[in-house]
């Protein structure tokens, strides 16, 4: 976009015709390349002139999912039928049975028999889905901005202010009649510590590990008990095989995850209606009730196959992986050739050190806020009595009723709402369709509204969700 139209963007006018648009996605991860896959089989369908245009701007300068957890080995924790499209459509030519055809694989893979492909083809079929919309997708950049357009005092679409990752420049404008923010997540570490040289998180263990030369400890110290965590501690105890690698804990020890078929049917789509339908008390029993599905636990073969490792190390009298538990992190220091783990146990209350070569934080992630984003456009947000998004079942924003254009979130900043699967991949095929119906129940509300026929081809838009 030139110079000129981002400054009359920028002053309130319009941008190009070029850059108005249906739908703003905000993110390109798998939720929004879901949304992307579900309006493209719409506008595949759909009469002339009832196409969603969309856009999308994602912070990478290319597609990816957790690159540095893409650690050879490791398998997915969801059958390849929660793909993107599977569980909507089992015909889309996105499905991962698809890709599995495209790329020579199919036999061969149903050979395997197995559910669960290894993270590395998952993100190969996610990257084989994200090239069929890079002439959609903004990337290199992020959205710095979103400001209202108004009409007669509603606002009636949004210019979203992008500007380059690089730069921190070229500002460009996108208006749209909707917004869906999916942002993801952003690394959570122990108070007191930063990323740094020799301080990773999981996030990026495999770019840093493949980068590392020098190893005078030749000691890893990994805190964490989840599946990220012990991952993190097979891996560098496989491909440092002269180094020590300590697995750092407050549990006794790691805790298996709960993938039984009933226990499963938590991220089941009908389980999104039951836990939006229920009373918060309810929402967050259930909430506890099967934590053990996903947070801090481990796939069972994993803990066995660490297990096997640390007892047949210690028979052969040479312990390379030291599991560590009830002992706590109090504190990493820096050294110029590595870092100093302060720890503390739990049961003595005994201090002590250990110098590594790195300190790798398998600590999870905060969800971004959506607000963040909106600048003003947040006070017109409806919050519960806890200060959270009400989030309407089409996982729309509610709003005052002066904002007729549609916000949507996706992502863990739903869980309050949507339980569970907000943030994972389960119901990711039904979502995006839920959302693309949304999309099309608000243009035909906007057309009567506005007394337009039924084949207008005017941008998607929407009327206010109910404030209640």
């Amino acid at each position: 976009m030139s110079a000129g139209h981002a400054n009359a963007a920028r002053h309130g006018s319009g941008p190009d015709q070029d850059q108005d648009v249906d739908l703003v996605g905000v993110g390109f991860g798998p939720a929004n390349l879901a949304l992307a896959i579900a309006v493209d089989e719409h506008n595949a369908q759909c009469g002339p002139g009832r196409a969603i245009r969309t856009a999308f701007v994602e912070r990478q300068q290319q597609f990816g999912w957790h690159r540095g957890m893409l650690l050879p080995g490791t398998t997915m924790q969801v059958s390849f039928l929660k793909d993107l499209a599977t569980m909507r459509d089992p015909s889309s030519r996105f499905t991962f049975l698809r890709y599995l055809h495209d790329r020579g694989r199919l036999a061969d893979f149903i050979n395997q028999k197995s559910f669960f492909p290894t993270r590395l083809e998952f993100h190969d079929y996610l990257l084989w889905c994200a090239a069929e919309f890079t002439d959609r997708v903004r990337y290199g950049r992020e959205a710095a901005e979103v400001r209202p357009v108004e009409r007669d005092g509603a606002v009636e679409a949004f210019d979203v202010l992008t500007e380059s990752v690089a730069s921190g420049q070229e500002t460009e404008a996108l208006r749209a009649r909707n917004l869906v923010i999916s942002t993801g997540l952003v690394p959570r570490m122990p108070a007191g510590t930063a990323i740094g040289p020799h301080v990773w998180h999981t996030r990026d263990l495999r770019l840093n590990a493949e980068a590392v030369t020098d190893r005078p400890h030749r000691r890893f110290v990994v805190v964490g008990a989840g599946q990220s965590a012990a991952e993190a501690a097979e891996y560098l105890h496989r491909e440092f095989p002269d180094a020590e690698v300590c697995a750092v804990f407050t549990r006794y020890g790691y805790s298996p995850a709960d993938d039984s078929p009933f226990a499963n049917r938590i991220f089941d789509p009908a389980a999104v209606d039951d836990f939006y339908r229920a009373p918060d008390e309810v929402k967050q029993a259930l909430l506890t009730y099967h934590a053990n599905t996903n947070y801090s636990v481990v796939d069972g073969e994993l803990i066995e196959q660490l297990y096997r490792t640390a007892y047949q190390e210690k028979v052969a009298g040479t312990e390379r992986l030291r599991v560590m538990g009830t002992t706590a992190l109090t504190a990493v220091e820096q050294l110029p050739d590595g870092a100093r783990a302060v720890l503390r146990s739990l049961t003595t209350g005994e201090a002590f050190t250990l110098e590594c070569d790195a300190v790798v934080m398998a600590t999870g992630y905060t969800p971004t806020d959506p607000l963040d984003l909106l600048g003003p456009l947040a006070g017109e947000c409806l919050t519960d009595e806890q200060g959270r998004l009400r989030i309407g079942r089409d996982h729309r924003v509610a709003t005052t009723d002066r904002v007729r254009a549609g916000i949507y979130v996706q992502g863990a900043a739903a869980g309050h709402s949507h339980g569970i699967t907000s943030s994972l991949l389960s119901t990711l095929a039904v979502r995006s369709g839920e959302i693309c119906d949304s999309l099309l129940l608000g243009r035909a509300e906007r057309d009567v509204l506005t007394g337009r026929g039924a084949a207008d081809a005017s941008p998607a838009g929407g009327v206010p969700v109910a404030a209640g």
